[in-house]
């Protein structure tokens, strides 16, 4: 006796309408980003997975560090270049507004 299946397999099922992504974000280990307003401007948001950072990134949300292998998130303007992307820890990203604009940092800390 085969084992029982509970999900439509072959040419009937659709995965059209699921808007998953594809082969390619799945390994690479990018997410497939989506759009937020910010400012009055639309930010491309794109996640990216822990196993995908290889370097450091310094977050403008917080100014500290994000090492590599720690999950974070991607942001750029919608009509900039690769120059302006900036990484963010999801925190600081969620928490945008409720920071101040005026980085704070002690005397003796280094500008990166």
């Amino acid at each position: 006796m085969s084992p029982r299946r509970n999900h439509p397999q072959g040419a009937g099922r659709s995965d059209a309408g699921r808007g998953g992504p594809d082969d390619s974000e799945r390994e690479s280990g990018f997410g497939y980003g989506g759009t937020e307003e910010w400012q009055g401007e639309e930010w491309i948001v794109r996640p990216i997975a822990g196993s995908a950072s290889a370097k450091h990134y310094r977050c403008p949300g917080c100014d500290q560090e994000i090492p590599p292998g720690v999950g974070h998130v991607v942001a750029w303007r919608e009509y900039g270049g690769v120059d302006d992307r900036r990484h963010w820890h999801r925190a600081c990203w969620n928490a945008k507004d409720r920071r101040t604009s005026k980085v704070r940092r002690s005397r003796n800390a280094p500008r990166y």
